[in-house]
């Protein structure tokens, strides 16, 4: 790109119900990461939670657990798609720009990592170079392969379940750098952690690769089709996917419960569980879409939206004051509290991220670390202040 006459979408243009989503994944995301600290070192065979905590793990499982991950990927396609239509309408070469925004994005990534060993914006990075081949597809051709990808998964992860995995084994082994007060230590943590349990680790490496780029391609076909602009005119549309996503996650928790009881082996060959996240997380959104062309939880979802439009900055920053509490270097919590100090302060901190976003937005055009990248990724100095 020579002479870059792209601008990054104005706020005008934006559509609200896919920063209400981001916002909504994004409480997702803190509660399940700080969630995990409580259930780290421990040993799940001899510990007996209370009833109060055997709920709260429940709840988290049920709700949250990788569906705020997979609704990420979902809308990180469709905001694919809007970027790139964005900019081959400028005359610019999308796949060079893309390329480049990508590249920033593994720069971010790389200390987002260190910060935190849970990083999952390498991923993006990564494996949205491969939504550059599907460009130019149809809303058909995406679908299709995604519908393929998805029917592979349950195998995929019967397979992968029964390799050796060596990377997670020694992940668990090197808690102690994450204890100690040292900087250094709890920074290399952080990046010897994510290669270990989310890059060479095979579950990750492989299962949960897979689905987030079958998610991928679901958020560009939802762009093809047009269908999150004008939300109001598919109610129809949103209510039947309610339903249907609705039924079928209530008939694999069935099924799994009776598995579980009757002692089926067919977790073995053909593990469904990733359907039941993405049914669980697709019921979810069509939740929050229902509400929202119904006119309903305006006050709630205007404090998401703000979170939205700051998604980056809210994610690094969660996991930069998850840093500052868990580690040896800040407060050393690391395990040590019950379940509902964890979940509790996640909720702290979103709801102040909320009104940090809401003042800052009042005074800047993006936030602070999405600045950064679009000036990075445009290749020009973007006005800051309003």
């Amino acid at each position: 790109m020579n002479d870059l006459s792209t601008q990054p979408l104005q706020l005008n243009k934006r559509t609200l119900i896919v920063d209400i989503l981001r916002g909504w994944a994004l409480f997702g995301v803190v509660l399940m990461n700080y969630y995990d600290f409580f259930t780290l070192d421990k040993n799940f065979e001899t510990f007996k939670p209370d009833t109060l905590t055997s709920i709260l793990m429940y709840v988290a499982k049920t709700v949250f657990a990788a569906k705020s991950w997979t609704m990420l990927s979902l809308l990180f396609g469709y905001g694919f798609a809007v970027l790139m239509n964005n900019v081959s309408k400028k005359g610019d070469n999308p796949y060079g720009f893309f390329a480049g925004r990508m590249f920033w994005l593994l720069l971010l990534a790389l200390i987002n990592s260190a910060i935190f060993f849970g990083d999952i914006l390498k991923d993006y990075a990564i494996l949205g170079l491969l939504l550059l081949l599907f460009y130019r597809s149809s809303a058909k051709t995406t679908f299709i392969v995604s519908i393929i990808l998805l029917l592979s998964i349950p195998a995929l992860h019967s397979y992968v379940s029964s390799l050796n995995d060596a990377g997670s084994k020694e992940f668990g082994s090197l808690f102690y750098l994450y204890k100690s007060n040292n900087l250094a230590d709890v920074l290399w943590f952080g990046l010897k952690g994510t290669y270990l349990a989310l890059m060479i680790s095979k579950p990750y490496l492989y299962t949960v690769h897979v689905v987030m780029f079958c998610c991928f391609l679901w958020g560009f076909t939802l762009y093809r089709i047009n269908f999150l602009a004008d939300l109001k005119f598919k109610r129809k549309y949103i209510i039947r996917t309610f339903w249907i996503s609705l039924g079928i996650t209530l008939l694999l928790t069935a099924f799994f419960l009776i598995a579980k009881e009757l002692k089926w082996t067919t977790k073995k060959y053909y593990n469904m569980q990733y359907w039941l996240i993405l049914s669980t997380m697709i019921c979810i959104c069509c939740t929050i879409c229902w509400l929202y062309i119904a006119d309903k939880c305006k006050r709630f979802f205007a404090s998401l939206a703000v979170m939205g439009r700051m998604t980056l900055t809210n994610y690094m920053m969660q996991n930069l004051i998850g840093m500052l509490i868990f580690s040896g270097f800040g407060l050393g919590i690391w395990n040590t509290q019950p379940i509902w100090f964890y979940l509790v302060l996640a909720i702290g901190i979103y709801t102040l991220q909320v009104y940090f976003s809401y003042w800052w937005l009042s005074r800047y055009n993006y936030g602070p670390i999405e600045w950064i990248w679009r000036q990075l990724s445009y290749r020009k100095r973007l006005p800051l202040k309003k």
